[in-house]
């Protein structure tokens, strides 16, 4: 079955799901759209305090003001370091109105990482929370970077609140009076608003990076009509947002595609309420779906295994949610119907919905429907979006039923990799039927019915707790380290996250005190990497096992665990 495309940018899709007409226009003119038909409608709620839509627009188009001010152009791009928080929304909005691209980066990143962002960016603007800001000061003025816009939690705190902030974090934040540095809540206070840059779905919207179906760390450029389409192919598989049932408990994180997308874009664009959480345990999170009373949730498998763990819902009543999707790895049979049973213990008989996808298509691209659950299945592909199972390195479509490489195609694929005309080209590729195919690089099949079953990575992508890991970005750190003749990472079971990293490394010379080499070197890649990306395990090898022909037998050392 395929699809058609009309200069307009709606697909025809005949079956099971109807088609959606997607607007021609950008993720903000979509908000804005919401914000007009529903100002008074409670948008997002940070640290306890609620904005509504009429608020937050305006908020929106004053920081787009003095964006413009300070010279933002459509086409350039802005760094976004920051968490879950009222602020991330109103910068993303903002940027987009100016007809600049965001681009989100994780706020743990280590600073050599940081620096690597600019470079590659070229970017002049960057937002930071206070927190990390200490990461960029350096960069102000001796690279491309020229204005930091400082966020703080502390705006949305109550006075007692900022009080508490201060004694707590105060002392280690960094001197903020130096010429580049702005306070979030100063760019608020424009007056006036500027003329909306003129841009439509075609248009770049964003990056999120992402290690790609190789594995190599690069930024996936992802268009307004990217964005807009994944939102309004969720609502319409998850069933329209109920309207007095539309509370997102917004726990992942906005730089990934499900976290910006399904937890802050989808919401904010059917007037749903986000509520953000910057940072939480598996315990802060069962409190808040007590306390909050979200109507959705969602999570990667490792939260919803602590979640169900947890005594803070022993006695709850679920009742209030409508509304619960798993992504971001693989969701086992049994894990699945402990969830269910807990729910329905709870008051809760909403199904658990399994979703996939990956960056290069925003986030999911697929979710099981609701109560036609397949054992293994992942569900079916959203509106207007095609999967096909092909032979390994071909184009050639498999038997139904047989296992190839899962590729896929629909308004939602990316536009490519940024400045890396080579990986676009190997991962899109138009095939005989000229469309656009994106080759994910995951083994799966399909079943006669259009059921996806996705089995697992065909390359060396570690996820842990949801997060990738990248073991190559991560050899490269330990074997620049002076002591290391070279190293491997792979991928090791673990209870809690699933999988972790563990670091095979061969040693220049033998050290008397392995102990405190090791910890050295631990040390290295904390300095070097995300603190997610640091290896859990370390051990160190006389030689690395090797093939025939001399490659790193990367399967005996994952057997080895």
């Amino acid at each position: 079955m395929l699809f058609l495309q009309d200069d307009d940018c709606r697909f025809v899709k005949p079956g099971r799901v109807d088609s959606i007409d997607y607007p021609d226009v950008s993720v903000y003119e979509m908000f804005r759209r919401r914000a007009e038909a529903e100002p008074e409608q409670i948008a997002s709620e940070f640290m306890g305090k609620r904005t509504d839509y009429r608020r937050l627009l305006s908020q929106v188009d004053r920081l787009s003001a003095s964006l413009n001010g300070m010279g933002l152009a459509k086409g350039e791009r802005v760094l976004v370091c920051l968490p879950n928080c009222t602020q991330a929304a109103i910068a993303f909005y903002a940027i987009s109105r100016c007809g600049a691209i965001s681009e989100l980066i994780h706020p743990l990143s280590a600073k050599a990482e940081m620096a690597d962002y600019i470079s590659g960016s070229g970017a002049r603007i960057a937002f930071v929370l206070d927190l990390f800001a200490d990461k960029f000061l350096d960069y102000i003025g001796n690279t491309t970077l020229e204005s930091m816009i400082v966020v703080s939690a502390k705006e949305y705190l109550t006075p007692v609140g900022k009080a508490y902030y201060h004694l707590k974090a105060g002392r280690k934040l960094p001197d903020f009076e130096v010429a580049g540095v702005h306070l979030f809540p100063d760019l608020l206070k424009q007056a006036g608003t500027s003329e909306e840059v003129v841009t439509r779905g075609g248009d770049p919207a964003l990056i999120l990076h992402t290690g790609g179906t190789s594995g190599k760390a690069k930024g996936a450029l992802l268009s307004n009509l990217n964005m807009n389409a994944t939102a309004l192919q969720t609502v319409a598989a998850c069933g329209n947002v109920d309207r007095n049932h539309r509370k997102m408990l917004s726990v992942m994180p906005i730089f990934h595609g499900f976290g910006l997308c399904i937890g802050m874009h989808m919401m904010l664009i059917e007037g749903g309420t986000c509520v953000f959480v910057p940072r939480f345990t598996p315990d802060s999170y069962a409190k808040l779906i007590v306390k909050k009373k979200p109507n959705y949730i969602a999570g990667v498998p490792t939260l919803f295994e602590h979640m169900i763990r947890s005594k803070s819902l022993k006695k709850a009543d679920l009742s209030s949610l409508k509304g619960i999707f798993v992504g971001g790895d693989s969701l086992t049979e049994s894990l699945r119907e402990r969830m269910e049973a807990f729910f329905r213990e709870r008051n809760c008989e909403t199904p658990v919905r399994e979703g996939y996808g990956l960056t290069e298509c925003v986030t999911a691209s697929c979710l099981t429907p609701r109560g036609e659950h397949r054992p293994g299945s992942v569900g079916l592909p959203f509106a207007d979006t095609l999967y096909k199972i092909v032979e390994a390195e071909t184009e050639n479509e498999a038997p139904v039923g047989t296992e190839g490489e899962i590729c896929i195609s629909g308004p939602s694929v990316m536009m490519g990799y940024v400045g890396d005309p080579e990986e676009t080209q190997k991962t899109l590729r138009i095939h005989g039927d000229c469309r656009v195919w994106l080759h994910t690089g995951d083994l799966g099949s399909m079943d006669g019915d259009g059921f996806v079953y996705f089995k697992q990575r065909l390359k060396r992508v570690i996820i842990s707790s949801g997060y990738n890991i990248y073991p190559s970005q991560i050899e490269n750190i330990l074997d620049s380290h002076p002591m290391v003749s070279c190293s491997c990472v792979v991928g090791v079971p673990d209870d809690i996250r699933r999988e972790s990293a563990k670091a095979y490394i061969v040693l220049k010379k033998k050290a008397e005190d392995m102990e405190t080499v090791v910890d050295e070197i631990k040390g290295y890649c904390k300095d070097h990497l995300a603190l997610y990306s640091v290896p859990r395990e370390f051990e160190v090898l006389d030689e690395l096992p090797r093939t025939l022909i001399g490659k790193v037998a990367y399967s005996a050392l994952q057997n080895r665990g």
